[in-house]
Formats: C-alpha cells, sequence, structure tokens
C-alpha cells in the first residue's frame, strides 16, 4: 500500500469539510440580460420615449400607428441584432472553455491510483503528475523531482525546479513566493520529470481561485458609450427644443392666418385642435432628430466586422470590446507568445575558433555527428526512432535543431547522468563502432573551464587555449546582451569514474546559442500600432537584461529618454511619480500580477483608454479591468474567460487588427452620424422655419417618416459594410471623454444641412425653380420635386460623407453594398412617385422634371466639393512653417 494519500473516509471527510477543487465560475450573462443591457443605450432610451409619446398619442386617435410602428421595429432590431451576435460568440466561447476544462487527474486513495475530475480533488490528496501534467491544485512536493513552467502564473519562461519539502514544512501566511522550490502551483505544467504532492489550497483558495474571484469587477463605460450619452443629450436638447418652438411656430403662424389674435385664442374648439396639430408635429421633429438608424447601425457593423476579425484570427466576444480597441491611447502587451514565438530557437553555432553556423545543415559532417549523438542520446526525455519525444523548452529546442536528421548507425548510451543545478551539466557515457566516449552538454561558463581542445571543421582536435577561451567568452557576453542563452556541447574521449566530468580534458564540439525569437510580423504590426499614436509597454517576468534585449530587436526601445522599469522599481514609487513618467515608459521586467493591476489603475485614471494582453491566470485581474483585454488562444481559461477579444493565433500582427477593425467601426458610425444628422438638422431648420415664410407643410408626416426610418435602416446598411483601411491606423487615437461630433464633422453637417434647407427654400418660394415645373392648382409637381431632390440630395451627400478627400468612388470596390443600397433608395423614391399618391403627396414626373430633379439632387455634390477643397487649402497652409523675411 502507498504510504501517500488519503483514503475513502478521509477524503469524504475533507469534502465535507473543506469543500471540492471546484472553482466558482463568474456570473455569466443570459441572452436577457445582454437585451437588457442593450436597451439602457442612451439612443435607444430617447427612442423609447419617442415610441411612449407616440403610444399615447395613437391611443388619442391623434398620432400615426405606422410611425409608431416604425419606431418600435428600429428599437427591436438594433437590440436583437446587437445581443444576438454577441450572444452566439459568447456561447461558441464557452463551448471552446468546457472542452478546455476537461482534465483529469490521477491521485492515491485507499493506496491504489484512481483518476479523478479536477473539481473532485481534495485537501489532503496525494496527486500524480508527470511530464505534461497540469498542475490542478496549491500544494508541497511529497516525493520525486519536478520542473515547471509557472508562466502562466508569474509570466517568466524560465522553469522552476521543485524539491521535495521537508516533514517539518508549513504553507505559511499566504504570501505569494511562486519561486518556493517546495511550493508547486496551480495552473503551472510540468515540462520534466514525475513525482507526488499533496493538495493544501484548493478551488477558490488556491492563487488560481483568489484571481479568478477578481474578474467580478464592475467594467466602467467604454469610450464609444461615453461619446454617445453626449450625443444623446445634446440631440435630445436639440430635439425638444426644436420642438418645442415648431409647436409654437404653427401655432403663431395659425392664429396669423386667422386674422384676429384675440378671437382665435377665443375659438376654444379649434386652438385644441390646432394645438393638437402643433404638439403632434413637434413629437415628430423630436423623432425626426433622433437618428434612430444609429444603434442598428452600430450594431450590423460591429457584427459585420465581428466575421471578418474571426477571419483574421480574433474572436470578439463583447461587442464593445472591438470599438474600445479603435480608442487606445495605451497597451500594456505580454512578451512570450505575442512578441516572440513563445518557443526557444538554436539561432546559431559557435565553434572554439570563432567560426559561426546560422543552421544545422551547414555543419561540418564530425561536428553534425556530434551535436546530434548529445541532442538525442545526452538527455532526460524519451528518444523513439532516433527522434526526441516531449522533453523541456530547451530540449526540445535542440530536437527542432537537428530535425530529421539521422545517423547511419546508431550509438548505444551505457550511462547518463541527468543535469542537476550544482554541476550544471548532463552527460552520457556511449559506444557503438569500435568506439566509447562520453557526451556532455551543459552552461559554457562550467564546462570550458573543463576543456582543452575543440573539433575544427575538418574533424580534427585542435588545442583549445586560454586567449581562445576569452575570445569565446567575449562572444558570449554580446550574445547574452541580446536575450540569446548559451548551451555549450563537449565529447570526452576516455571512461569517467564516478558520476562527475574531469576537471580537465574535454573537447569542445561548439556553443549553441537559444533564443525565444522575435516575431518578425511582430516588429511591423508594433511600429504600425505605434504609428497610430498607441503606446506599448511590455510586461514580462524575464530579468531586466533578457526584457531590454527584446524590446530593441521589437523596436519598442527606441530613445534614450525612453524607460525600463523592474517590479521593484515600480513598487517604490508613488502613484504620483509613476502618471508622470508613464508616457516614457516602454518595459516593466520581473513583473508581479499586482503591477499589470496597478498600471492599469493609474493609466484609467489619466483618462486613457488602455489595452491589455495576456495568456495567463497572472494576467486575468488586469485584462478583466483594462477598456479592452487581449486573451490569448492559448492562453489559460481564466485569462480567456476575462478578456473581452481572444487573440486565437497569439499572434501581435492580430492586435493590430483588432485595433484597425474597431477604428473602422468608429470611422463608419462617424460617417452614418454626419450623414443622418445633416438630414435631421434640414428636416427640422425646415419645419421650424416654414411657418414664418407662409410654407404649410413643407414636409408631410408621411414623407417624414419615410426619411427618418426607411433611410436610417437602409443607410446603416450602407455604411455598415465599409472597409478596413490601413489609412485609419494613422490617425491620432480618440480622446476617451471628447465629444463623438468633432468641430470637422459638425461643419460638414452645418453646411450640408444649410444648403439642403436653402433648397426647399428656393422650391417653395422661388416663382423660378416653380416655373421649372408643370404648373398645377396645388403646385403637386413642385411638391414633388422638392420630396425626391430631397432623397436625391441624402444619397448624394451619402458619397460626400463616405470619403474625407475629393474621390467619391475611393475604395467603393469594397463596399459595393453601398452603391447597391443607394441605387435602391433612389429606385423606391422613383416608385413612390408613381403609387404614393395622396399618402405622400407625391405624383409622377416628366423627364424635363427628373432632370431638374437629379441636378439639385447632385448639387450638393459639387457644393460639399467646395467645402472639402478649402479645408484642405486651409489645413496645408496651417501645416506649412511660417516664412519669415529676416532681411533688413
Amino acid at each position: 500500500m502507498n504510504k501517500f494519500g488519503l483514503t475513502t473516509e478521509e477524503a469524504s471527510k475533507a469534502l465535507s469539510e473543506q469543500g471540492n477543487n471546484a472553482l466558482t465560475q463568474p456570473p455569466r450573462e443570459t441572452f436577457w440580460d445582454k437585451l437588457w443591457e442593450n436597451f439602457k443605450d442612451p439612443i435607444i432610451r430617447i427612442l423609447i420615449l419617442a415610441l411612449l409619446v407616440n403610444v399615447v398619442f395613437v391611443y388619442m386617435g391623434h398620432g400615426d400607428w405606422i410611425e409608431t410602428m416604425g419606431i418600435f421595429l428600429a428599437i427591436i432590431l438594433a437590440t436583437f441584432v446587437s445581443t444576438y451576435s454577441e450572444y452566439s460568440n459568447e456561447n461558441a466561447f464557452q463551448k471552446l472553455q468546457e472542452e478546455a476544462s476537461r482534465i483529469r487527474c490521477k491521485v492515491w486513495r485507499d493506496g491504489e491510483p484512481v483518476e479523478l475530475h479536477i473539481d473532485d480533488i481534495v485537501v489532503g490528496d496525494a496527486v500524480i503528475l508527470e511530464a505534461g501534467d497540469k498542475v490542478p491544485v496549491d500544494g508541497i512536493l511529497l516525493d520525486g523531482d519536478v520542473k515547471l513552467d509557472q508562466a502562466a502564473l508569474n509570466g517568466e519562461s524560465k522553469e522552476a525546479h521543485k524539491l521535495i519539502a521537508p516533514p517539518d514544512f508549513t504553507w505559511g501566511d499566504g504570501t505569494i513566493d511562486f519561486l518556493d522550490e517546495h511550493k508547486l502551483f496551480r495552473g503551472s505544467v510540468v515540462v520534466e520529470g514525475q513525482g507526488i504532492m499533496q493538495a493544501v489550497k484548493i478551488g477558490d483558495s488556491s492563487i488560481y481561485g483568489q484571481l479568478t474571484q477578481e474578474l467580478k469587477d464592475d467594467e466602467r463605460d467604454s469610450p464609444l458609450k461615453l461619446k454617445l450619452k453626449g450625443l444623446a443629450h445634446h440631440i435630445s436638447q436639440f430635439g425638444y427644443a426644436g420642438g418645442v418652438l415648431i409647436a409654437l411656430a404653427v401655432m403663431l403662424h395659425k392664429a396669423y392666418l386667422y386674422g384676429d389674435f384675440g378671437a382665435y385664442f377665443a375659438n376654444t374648439p379649434l386652438l385644441l385642435s390646432d394645438l393638437v396639430q402643433a404638439v403632434i408635429l413637434g413629437i415628430i421633429i423630436i423623432v425626426m432628430a433622433v437618428p434612430e438608424g444609429l444603434p442598428l447601425m452600430i450594431a450590423i457593423v460591429s457584427s459585420l466586422n465581428m466575421k471578418k476579425m474571426l477571419r483574421d484570427n480574433v474572436l470578439v466576444r463583447k461587442l464593445v470590446g472591438i470599438e474600445t480597441a479603435g480608442s487606445l491611447n495605451l497597451l500594456f502587451t505580454d512578451k512570450t507568445g505575442t512578441i516572440t514565438k513563445g518557443k526557444l530557437e538554436v539561432v546559431r553555432f559557435i565553434t572554439g575558433d570563432r567560426q559561426e553556423y546560422p543552421a544545422f545543415d551547414v555543419l561540418p559532417a564530425k561536428l553534425k555527428a556530434f551535436t546530434y549523438q548529445n541532442v538525442v542520446l545526452n538527455t532526460s526525455a524519451a528518444v523513439s526512432d532516433g527522434a526526441m519525444v516531449g522533453g523541456n523548452m530547451t530540449e526540445r529546442a535542440l530536437s527542432n535543431y537537428v530535425g530529421s536528421y539521422r545517423m547511419e548507425e546508431m550509438l548505444h548510451r551505457d550511462k547518463f547522468i541527468p543535469f542537476n543545478s550544482a554541476n550544471k551539466y548532463s552527460w552520457a557515457a556511449v559506444s557503438g563502432n569500435s568506439e566509447r566516449y562520453c557526451l556532455a552538454k551543459g552552461a559554457p561558463e562550467k564546462l570550458i573551464l573543463q576543456t582543452s581542445h575543440y573539433w575544427d571543421a575538418e574533424g580534427n582536435r585542435q588545442p583549445l587555449t586560454e586567449e581562445m577561451k576569452k575570445t569565446l567568452d567575449d562572444r558570449m557576453l554580446e550574445l547574452a546582451a541580446d536575450a540569446i542563452r548559451m548551451l555549450a556541447l563537449c565529447t570526452y574521449e576516455s571512461d569517467i569514474e564516478g558520476d562527475e566530468l574531469p576537471a580537465d580534458g574535454l573537447t569542445l564540439v561548439g556553443i549553441l546559442g537559444i533564443r525565444d525569437e522575435v516575431r518578425p510580423e511582430a516588429i511591423e504590426a508594433i511600429a504600425e500600432v505605434q504609428d497610430a499614436g498607441v503606446q506599448i509597454v511590455m510586461i514580462t517576468g524575464d530579468r531586466r537584461e533578457t526584457a531590454v534585449a527584446i524590446a530593441k530587436d521589437a523596436g519598442l526601445l527606441q530613445r534614450p529618454n525612453e524607460l525600463v522599469w523592474t517590479s521593484a522599481e515600480l513598487a517604490e514609487m508613488s502613484d504620483e511619480q509613476v502618471k508622470l513618467e508613464l508616457h516614457k515608459l516602454r518595459v516593466v521586467a520581473r513583473a508581479l500580477p499586482m503591477d499589470k493591476s496597478r498600471l492599469v489603475r493609474l493609466a484609467q485614471e489619466m483618462n486613457l483608454v488602455v489595452g491589455m494582453t495576456g495568456d495567463g491566470v497572472n494576467d486575468s485581474p488586469a485584462l478583466k479591468k483594462a477598456d479592452v483585454g487581449f486573451a490569448m488562444g492559448s492562453g489559460t481559461e481564466v485569462a480567456k474567460e476575462a478578456g473581452d477579444i481572444v487573440i486565437l493565433d497569439d499572434n501581435f500582427l492580430s492586435i493590430k487588427q483588432a485595433i484597425l477593425y474597431g477604428r473602422t467601426i468608429y470611422n463608419s458610425i462617424c460617417k452614418f452620424i454626419v450623414f443622418q444628422l445633416t438630414i435631421n438638422f434640414s428636416a427640422v431648420a425646415i419645419n421650424f422655419i416654414a411657418p414664418f415664410i407662409g410654407i404649410d407643410k413643407p414636409l408631410t408626416i408621411t414623407q417624414i417618416l419615410w426619411i427618418n426610418l426607411v433611410m436610417d435602416t437602409l443607410a446603416a446598411l450602407a455604411f455598415g459594410g465599409e472597409p478596413a483601411l490601413e489609412k485609419y491606423l494613422r490617425e491620432k487615437p480618440k480622446d476617451r471623454s471628447a465629444p463623438i461630433v468633432s468641430k470637422k464633422m459638425l461643419s460638414t453637417i452645418t453646411m450640408g444641412g444649410v444648403y439642403m434647407t436653402f433648397i426647399a427654400i428656393l422650391f417653395y418660394k422661388s416663382s423660378y425653380v416653380d416655373h421649372l415645373f408643370r404648373n398645377a392648382p396645388d403646385h403637386i409637381y413642385t411638391y414633388t420635386g422638392f420630396f425626391c431632390t430631397y432623397i436625391f440630395m441624402a444619397v448624394a451627400n451619402g458619397f460626400n460623407v463616405r470619403v474625407s478627400g475629393l474621390n467619391l468612388l475611393e475604395h467603393i470596390d469594397k463596399n459595393k453594398g453601398f452603391l447597391n443600397v443607394m441605387a435602391l433608395i433612389v429606385a423606391i423614391q422613383v416608385l413612390l412617385t408613381y403609387v404614393g399618391g395622396r399618402i405622400l403627396r407625391t405624383t409622377p414626373l416628366n423627364l424635363h422634371e427628373w432632370s431638374v430633379v437629379v441636378l439639385f439632387g447632385l448639387s450638393i455634390i459639387v457644393v460639399d466639393l467646395l467645402r472639402k477643397s478649402v479645408c484642405q487649402m486651409l489645413e496645408k497652409n496651417k501645416s506649412q512653417p511660417l516664412k519669415r523675411d529676416y532681411k533688413k
């Protein structure tokens, strides 16, 4: 019977007293929770208010049920589209999480090894660990010898060696010390060795569990949500003021037409009838001022881009994550697997005479044979058919280095002494082909002291002088500055007594340079993100020298004034000191989980939009706290649960794409806002001015409905398909608290709205324009002409706002849906002149009249092109340095 583990009775008692190893899951939103949250959107709230008012008027017999149904459909479509997109992606994500969580562990129970689900482990259980296993609980090592990859917990790529805990060892006061040689922590991975650990802290009590509980913090509003709140506030003010003023204007106009103000206000039945009509018109104007299509447009553009992003290996869990990514000011990023490839590679081979070889294939025959033998025979990993199976990160790097190379006749390993921290090398005695010698592999600073010769390119042993050793040392120092680790390979031509190599007489085969290489595509992506105005700070558990070398290669450190902090240095700084220097920070080395959360908090206090990337449990609190969290696809379940966006390929290039899509969405929303508010502004202005200049109903209620509802919905589809353009990455990030309607947008809206209002006045008050249409007692042809012109101007203005330049068809091939939607609007408008009749106050026009409509409709393009040309000239003059003549 095994001396470790619990009996069934002891396990049952532990379960009843201390619970099992299951983690309390963070609360998950249901479909209805998400739907209710979407109903809190500021624009949706205004629409709901308008809907309620309309319902009251319909009930009283004075409202329009078509308009009411239109608002209702706008609300339902917008909320359901966004909710469904987010919920379906969340479901797909949860399925991935469940698959990843089906972990089973071996424990000793009643003296026998049994397999249990990870949740069923209790305090006191003896868990059997083998290479490749995930540590399921926090505990101590009872038996064996293991090396762990703790990167998921502390972000450090160096393996941690764990030893058997002494009998009197106690867990302590709860201080987190991942470097404790006796403590094992849930979430780390066994990369080498075997052992038995005792479960001490399980479930939510483990460090892993404590970090998952931090995911329940409240989230702050996204930048877009803040901006939309501001927009909703201004729109509601504009709409309410416009509605009240128009209602008053209508009443004054009615009184003026009556001829006698006193008599008019004394005529109660007429006064009430006119008042109801005026209030209804006021309500319509309030509704007109609100862009009903905006929530739907945001839902559509977000959903369309979610699908595009998935093709680029970016899984969006929360719609808010996409648009927030586009507003990033500061991005804290992990190193391993994000900026670097996440795996060690042999990048060079150095011989005793300082010859360097870039790859295994180009090594001289003798050196190639000795290198291959050292890789596959001098190792604690399993070897099958001449190839290594498993092993730690360094051994896997060596296995990849030799690749498919095989020797015709393999030697036999007679003796093997594994690596230990005291000697810092491993060695193996091998024999075959009438030969017998030893292979050694280990730290160069140790083995080179014990070498007397080296193998040259011809396969001959040559003396290794002290001067040559000094030259090798200098070269290794240069490589160490580039974050390259060294591993020496040697041979010994005699038998060895005991377990230690002789102090002299080894022959150097070569020195391998090993490194976690920077992804080539990450260098380019980092440069593009920096050009986009986003500050990138690399946070890593590696030592300062390694972090600096990687940061320089990745392009993060370029100027002398840029800062590198260690966790210890950061801890000594006050919050105010950190805020003062944060803009110069580029690297944080030896980072702890609390450093990441602190930096995110301080950056947010500075009103910055903060992103965080991560893959480990240690990253999850900061991922949750950040405005947008990018979790790596290969990371832990906890990290992915905390993130808003999952980068499936662990590539920084995908983060760049997420930022690009975020900016695309923001720009698409801004284009739609300009398009829609131009229409809304002009419609409110026309209806406000009309009573004062003797125009009765310049736009009828049904015409306003068509403009406001159908145009909103169709335009949302048109602008929702706008392509992701690289030029968006060259724009500066938008300030978190800045209004969504910029001065440039406001000038476009004002110019377009004023021009459309001017054209309306021309149609209704100019006899010249009236004579361009057939004569009729009720001016029906002129009125139809204006209605069609107004719609055509709106369509033409859609082309204006699509692009910032003068080429209105720029990138139109990437959004052919825009052309289709605009063509559909025109086709429907032409059809309405034939079938609208009294409902829409329209009648069929002849060819001459249509040509007038088209010319007036396209005229807004000329006006806006002039505006753009003037703006470009002013910007060009502003950007040129002021020239002074200093000649006297």
